[in-house]
């Protein structure tokens, strides 16, 4: 019973460190936060993003006109690192997102972050198929200020198939390893899981050039690109002005710096950009340039 009881005192202890962490991080960005939404050009920062995502989402924001300050997004995790937890605690925005696993939305509805806040998180492994049952059954088709899309795999099969929202932003990951020139994806799988597809985890995704045009059919532009080379922003052409312009491809694309191969036993790997390229190679991709 003493042992137990000291566990339970150490994993109070650990939640505690945990929130005031939060605390801290929030702090910084709320500091950043008007900064950034007054430039005229973009600054990145990081507070919940994995990267300077929070900082890009700020500026645009702060500089079109948002319909709707309700949000989308799926392929969170425990959502404690994504691009919508930062908008939600500092613009008291709404949302709904979902990831596949049991336990990560179980974590989140024991987080202070769900109660505090107005947030509905769904355990639900996104497809194509039932994308729009989702976000219809759980209030969110209609207007949203923010879609975004970050599921390491079907990411542009499950954005065409979207057609229940009007974004006015959209967020989506790429594939840098799949370069700027091709407009490709992988070919669509329902069940899809990188790992599986894949040992590598390289094979997942969509090229930059993909996505702009799927966005293009939809009425977005790109605007921005990040600069570790992972995520695309998008906004609705009737939205663009002075400040928020239509970006080239190539002054979005980065070929990604970071390392992500993984061995047959998931350890990860230590190889350059070009082994990494390599390693795609042959690989089934479909060009959706002519997809029309």
């Amino acid at each position: 019973m003493l042992r137990m009881k000291k566990i339970k005192q150490r994993i109070n202890q650990i939640n505690q460190i945990v929130q005031d962490i939060e605390q801290v991080k929030y702090a910084i960005g709320a500091l950043e936060a008007p900064t950034v939404s007054s430039c005229s050009a973009v600054r990145e920062f990081k507070v919940f993003s994995q990267s300077g995502e929070d900082g890009v989402i700020q500026w645009l924001i702060h500089n079109i006109t948002i319909q709707s300050k309700r949000f989308i997004e799926f392929g969170v995790q425990n959502y404690t690192e994504s691009n919508t937890r930062f908008l939600l605690m500092h613009d008291n925005w709404s949302g709904l997102i979902m990831d596949g696993s049991r336990a990560n939305m179980d974590y989140v509805q024991q987080d202070n972050v769900c109660w505090m806040h107005d947030l509905k998180p769904i355990t639900a492994f996104v497809t194509a198929e039932n994308i729009n049952a989702l976000i219809r059954e759980n209030g969110f088709d209609g207007k949203v200020g923010i879609l975004s899309i970050d599921i390491d795999g079907n990411d542009y099969w499950v954005w065409k198939a979207i057609d229940c929202v009007e974004a006015d932003i959209v967020i989506c990951e790429y594939n840098s390893r799949f370069g700027s020139e091709r407009a490709v994806t992988i070919p669509y799988d329902p069940g899809f899981y990188r790992t599986n597809a894949h040992s590598s985890n390289l094979y997942f995704g969509a090229s930059i050039r993909a996505l702009t045009h799927l966005g293009n059919k939809k009425g977005y532009a790109l605007v921005y690109g990040n600069r570790i080379g992972s995520n695309l922003f998008f906004v609705r052409r009737d939205l663009l002005n002075d400040v928020v312009r239509e970006k080239s491809i190539e002054s979005c694309y980065v070929r990604a710096k970071y390392r992500q191969a993984r061995d047959a036993e998931g350890r990860l790997m230590l190889l350059s950009i070009e082994e990494e390229e390599k390693l795609l190679e042959g690989l089934p991709l479909v060009d959706v340039s002519l997809d029309l």
